[in-house]
Order: structure tokens, then sequence, then C-alpha cells
């Protein structure tokens, strides 16, 4: 079995800045890609950033310049350091990663989400 573990949502105010962490166990032999989702109320989950297991990152243009993902293969975990906040960044976050397990298949595992609020 595998666990994705996300911390570090909460409230914070506009133009604030957020670090949120998402730590992979269990039964891993390796860890492909690794991103952040995101879904608002009322709207669907969309893909804020992801990093492959080389550093290659993408980011969705509404977060280019303000968010940063990155990850620590040693600690099977990935990070979204979040910089000027804005309201519409108001969403619960979910981290996503792509793993190999001992028997070699492969498959999609989500963390349970993390509230991030930001306050204008």
């Amino acid at each position: 079995q595998v666990q994705l573990v996300e911390s570090g949502g909460g409230l914070v105010q506009a133009g604030g800045s957020r670090r949120l962490s998402c730590a992979a166990s269990g039964s891993i032999f390796s860890i492909n890609a690794m991103g952040w989702y995101r879904q608002a109320p009322g709207k669907q989950r969309e893909l804020v950033a992801v990093i492959t297991s080389g550093g290659i990152t993408n980011y969705a243009d509404s977060v280019q310049g303000r968010f940063t993902i990155s990850r620590d293969n040693a600690k099977n975990t990935v990070y979204l350091q979040m910089n000027s906040l804005k309201p519409e960044d108001t969403a619960v976050y979910y981290c996503n990663a792509d793993i190999t397990s001992p028997s070699y298949l492969s498959r999609a595992y989500w963390g349970q989400g993390t509230q991030v609020v930001v306050s204008s």
C-alpha cells in the first residue's frame, strides 16, 4: 500500500506565502512524476504544477512565477512553495504521484487534500 500525506494548508492573507508538503510512504520502488492539483468550490480539479523525477517542471499559467514545485527524492516528498497568494488561489490542494511498486506496476495515487484559504 502507498500513502500520500499532505501538510501545510491553512489560512493566509492575500500577498502572503505558504508551503505545502506531500510525503509518500509504503511499498515504493520508484516515484515518477509528482504534482499538485487544486479544486475550488464549484469548480473542477485543475493541475497547478508537476515535476518529473529528473526535475523538469511545468506550471499552470495562473500560478507561473508565483508558485515553485520541488521534490526531495531521498524523502519521497514533493513541495509547493506558494508566494504572492491571491484569494482566487483558495482551494483544496491535492498531491498526486505516479508510483512504481516493487512488482514494477505503476499507478497514480492521490493525497487526501489540504485546504488553503486566502483572505483578502
